[in-house]
């Protein structure tokens, strides 16, 4: 069963939430923003407008007073009214650099700063109008409506109950003059904008971690999916497995230049060959320095020939050296005795080539520990097959 029909219920990880967030995909909370902007813009109104205001009046004051020689000059005009409209252009410019900034830092709060070209990139997947409705009729947008919907009702209440409260204070209003009504007005407004914003902040405080959750949900995984993302991290097994023989051929291609250096050669007749190596001096136990299997065996034992080093045929010790020791290391310990022999064996044989002893009568035969021997263990052989 392929994973896009499976029941995505397991969380999303990490490994999968930092490819969403290199996507551009990182959860945005739409409420946040929104408060930002209308927060932050009636704070800046109430708060610079009285001086923007009186600059503006200063202003306009000075460009309608006119004396003769500005009268006879038909360019004062133009001064006038282009000093007017950039002064405000500036005031429109700062509050506009006001309200960005705190969307910005709003929207950064949320889900950080993303670095993304795929939300841009052009996609015909859009266009598909089945893609379409399935959007409209999704979680996000059925919690995006319900939200709405929530937040106009309340919006709604707290305005009936604010309006409803203060009919006697705006009756009154409506008898003052209109220089003593305004200041009332302005304070009533404020009140009942505060009374909105503190609805908003609670959408705001509301909907950021729902957007999280949202995010995450849209992120879940299949089983499938799962296994498949820590193959691809860990690494395929079957393809690590292939990677490491490949680099055991090579190694063993390379050990066949070290075989002159032998002390002597084990063998399983036609299947394993291990070059051994011991220097008393250097080394607390011979070291394997070459091996293979099949014709690298039989390169071996050439080789070995041809630089007359001493080739013992011990099936049972050339098949536990094969599988258990490694190139360039010391062998095993289980396995210190059987190659002594051997080596006792070699010396005896060199001795009486060179003339100072007697000729060995006999090979010996180790005694090689049973599990060591790849041959009572089925998988282990599989395993060396494999590697040949």
């Amino acid at each position: 069963m392929s994973s896009s029909s499976q029941d995505k219920k397991l969380p999303a990880t990490q490994r999968r939430l930092d490819q969403a967030r290199r996507d551009g995909q990182v959860p945005r909370s739409r409420d946040l923003t929104h408060l930002a902007v209308v927060g932050t813009g009636a704070v800046a109104l109430l708060l610079l407008a009285p001086t923007a205001f009186g600059a503006l009046r200063d202003a306009l004051a000075a460009a309608l007073h006119f004396n003769a020689a500005e009268a006879m000059r038909p360019a004062a005009m133009g001064e006038r009214l282009m000093h007017l409209g950039l002064l405000g252009i500036a005031a429109c410019v700062g509050f506009a650099a006001i309200v960005i900034a705190a969307a910005v830092i709003a929207t950064l709060a949320t889900g950080g700063w993303v670095m993304s070209a795929k939300a841009i990139t052009p996609d015909l997947n859009r266009l598909n109008p089945f893609s379409g409705l399935g959007r409209l009729f999704s979680k996000q947008q059925a919690s995006t409506v319900l939200k709405l919907v929530l937040l106009s009702a309340i919006l709604a209440g707290v305005g009936f109950v604010y309006v409803r409260g203060s009919m006697d204070a705006l009756a009154r209003m409506v008898l003052m003059p209109a220089p003593s009504a305004l200041p009332y007005f302005a304070d009533w407004l404020v009140q009942g904008t505060a009374l909105a914003m503190l609805v908003l902040v609670a959408a705001a405080i509301a909907d950021v971690p729902l957007q999280g959750w949202l995010h995450r949900s849209r992120l879940r995984m299949s089983h499938e999916e799962v296994k498949q993302e820590h193959k691809e991290t860990d690494g395929n097994p079957h393809v690590k497995g292939q990677q490491r023989k490949a680099a055991r051929a090579i190694l063993q291609r390379a050990s066949i230049t070290a075989v002159p250096r032998a002390d002597f050669v084990v063998m399983n007749p036609t299947h394993f060959a291990v070059a051994l190596r011991y220097d008393e001096a250097d080394m607390a136990a011979p070291h394997v320095i070459s091996k293979g299997s099949d014709l690298l065996a039989m390169k071996i034992r050439d080789i070995a020939k041809s630089h007359d080093i001493p080739v013992i045929q011990s099936p049972m010790l050339a098949r536990a050296l094969y599988a258990h020791a490694e190139i360039d290391q010391p062998i095993p310990s289980q396995l210190f005795t059987a190659v002594a022999q051997i080596l006792a064996y070699v010396y005896r044989l060199k001795a009486a080539i060179a003339g100072r002893g007697a000729w060995p009568q006999t090979v010996p035969e180790p005694v090689v520990p049973a599990e060591l021997d790849p041959l009572n263990d089925p998988q282990a052989m599989a395993a060396l097959e494999d590697e040949a």
